[in-house]
């Protein structure tokens, strides 16, 4: 048998082994996610202020907003970023 059929093997056991619950061979990433309306909410904004103040856009934040759609590990970091330091990510988008 090839390498890789040795290793697509080897893969299926490892799915086999996490849907079974067996052993710690798959990593979890969780994501926290800001509540994007409550931010933006609190800096007293529109949602179309908001979206221009801080470049992102209109339709995303909607949907952020809706629950249609979630941010992912980028825009949540910038959104908690936001959240911090309001003025200084306003200053930084002014100054690129």
């Amino acid at each position: 048998m090839s390498s890789f059929g040795e290793d697509l093997i080897a893969a299926m056991d490892e799915a086999l082994a996490h849907i079974e619950g067996k052993g710690a061979v798959a990593r979890v990433h969780t994501i926290d996610v800001p509540d994007v309306r409550a931010i933006r909410e609190g800096l007293g904004l529109s949602q179309q202020a908001f979206a221009t103040a801080y470049r992102i856009p209109l339709a995303t934040l909607k949907g952020w907003e809706q629950g249609r759609r979630q941010p992912d590990a980028t825009a949540s970091a910038y959104l908690s970023v936001i959240a911090h330091l309001p003025t200084q990510a306003r200053e930084a988008l002014r100054t690129s």
